[in-house]
């Protein structure tokens, strides 16, 4: 055996040796990554060291930690005619919100009004009137920001809003926002006062592929105006068209505008991420207390991240399908679940839990499409009711549980929601809410085609093969 030969295989084992001391990693993934190294080496080393080890940067985890620190607690709202911000909670759903306060610090609050959004035009014109409206402040954080038409109508607001007295503040993720980023208009902001900042730039992309993991992003769709209206779901600041995937359009979102203490924790995780973005403390926002000004819904944010308690965002998913009693009814882009929320939806519907998820017909991501299709055989034969929209690519993530309880915002059921991207998603007690959540979630439905069992079981073996081989990248991707 020669020296070179020798070096290979302890190049080859060191790799493997270091896949099995990472820390939070599922056991497939692990396997995978080993049968990866272990198959094609040296194309499977530099993939590993690439993609399969969730890295920020040190540099990123020690100003978190440094900010985390000086960040105040979250102020409570003061209690007015005898409305408190703990409200009341369905016993059935209270240790979701448990589970809420480990992951974020957040406990639920009350005194929250909330309005469905017609449409993606509509968000923006509501967007755009309640800048406008400013009296103090806007924050504005998405993950894509297209220049077209609705991202325009925005930056316009914004740029008013700023020559008005108005302090706006934007962050904008460095892939998803690059077009905004390299163009005129991310210059203009920055002449008319609007203070700007991007989340996670590659910089130097070699660099960045040495210290941390380039493709972990924020993912987080976040609008607070006056620190009272808050702005949650899936759209980001586009048109549904999306030109760059037009193909697939129209993109079809569902967002919330809410006015009331709530938004005091999405301020919270905006100001989190503009101090490691930007290095500037604006936590004075966070320091005066909420008011409480009416009687309205409990609600609580969610956020996670790569850099937060691994897995977090699954153990809600899976506590979310758990908490099911009668029925539970998702949407969702992306579907390459790990184990335990695949193995949560089937229980639930063994358990005579009426099942139902809305998947697009058509996805933007070939990979992910065939991966998710690997997983409708078991669901279906558990009982899970499975649509495809055919009306666009449905964007919308969001859960409706027994017509009191929903979870809506930024975070897909898939590998890279629950590790790889910063989310925002907020949970919701609420009777009208989950009503009228319900209603956007059965319309989908009406739009899509049933898949059925005999469906699935009729596509070639061919069909049924390199979906499962796709899917099996799920754990390393």
């Amino acid at each position: 055996m020669t020296p070179y030969i020798i070096l290979f295989i302890i190049v080859d084992l060191l790799a493997i040796g270091r896949v099995m001391l990472r820390p939070h990693r599922e056991p497939t993934a692990r396997i995978a990554w080993v049968a990866v190294i272990a198959l094609v080496p040296l194309i499977g080393i530099l993939a590993y060291f690439l993609l399969g080890e969730v890295n920020i940067g040190s540099k990123r985890i020690e100003k978190l930690k440094n900010n985390l620190v000086f960040m105040p607690q979250l102020a409570m709202p003061k209690v007015k005619n005898k409305i408190g911000y703990l409200a009341k909670t369905n016993p059935d759903f209270e240790h979701l919100f448990k589970l809420g306060k480990s992951i974020s610090g957040f406990d639920p609050l009350g005194g929250n009004q909330a309005e469905l959004m017609q449409g993606s035009s509509a968000m923006i014109n509501a967007m755009v009137a309640d800048i406008d409206a400013a009296k103090h402040h806007v924050h504005v954080l998405f993950y894509i920001w297209l220049t077209d038409e609705s991202g325009l109508a925005v930056i316009a607001a914004l740029k008013n809003a700023s020559k008005r007295g108005v302090k706006c503040r934007v962050l904008v993720d460095s892939i998803g926002s690059s077009t905004l980023l390299r163009s005129k208009y991310w210059i203009q902001m920055k002449v008319a006062g609007v203070e700007l900042g991007e989340i996670l730039p590659i910089g130097n992309p070699i660099k960045k592929i040495l210290l941390g993991r380039i493709d972990l992003r924020n993912h987080r769709k976040i609008v607070v105006v006056d620190g009272d209206i808050t702005y949650c779901g899936s759209q980001n600041c586009a048109d549904a068209a999306f030109a760059p995937k037009e193909k697939y359009g129209p993109w079809v979102d569902a967002v919330l505008r809410i006015k009331g203490p709530i938004a005091r924790q999405n301020q919270h995780l905006f100001i989190s991420d503009w101090m490691i973005c930007t290095g500037q403390d604006i936590t004075t926002l966070l320091r005066p207390p909420v008011n409480a000004k009416t009687i309205g819904f409990t609600a609580q944010v969610i956020g996670t991240g790569p850099t937060d308690r691994h897995l977090a965002m699954s153990q809600m998913f899976v506590a979310l399908i758990a908490a099911a009693r009668e029925n539970i009814t998702i949407t969702t882009p992306y579907y390459v679940p790990n184990e335990p929320i695949q193995s949560a939806l089937q229980s639930a519907a063994h358990r005579g839990v009426i099942t139902t998820i809305v998947f697009p017909e058509f996805n933007d991501s070939w990979v992910v499409r065939c991966a998710s299709h690997s997983y409708y055989k078991e669901l279906l034969e558990a009982g899970v009711h499975i649509y495809e929209f055919h009306q666009g690519l449905l964007h919308t993530k969001s859960i409706t549980i027994d017509g009191q309880f929903t979870m809506i915002g930024s975070a897909n059921l898939d590998r890279r929601s629950f590790d790889l991207n910063y989310e925002n998603n907020m949970l919701i007690d609420d009777v009208k809410v989950t009503k009228n959540m319900l209603e956007r979630q059965r319309e989908y439905i009406t739009s899509s085609n049933r898949v059925t069992l005999g469906q699935v079981e009729g596509w070639s073996k061919w069909r049924t093969v390199w979906n499962n081989m796709i899917a099996t990248l799920g754990p390393i991707l």
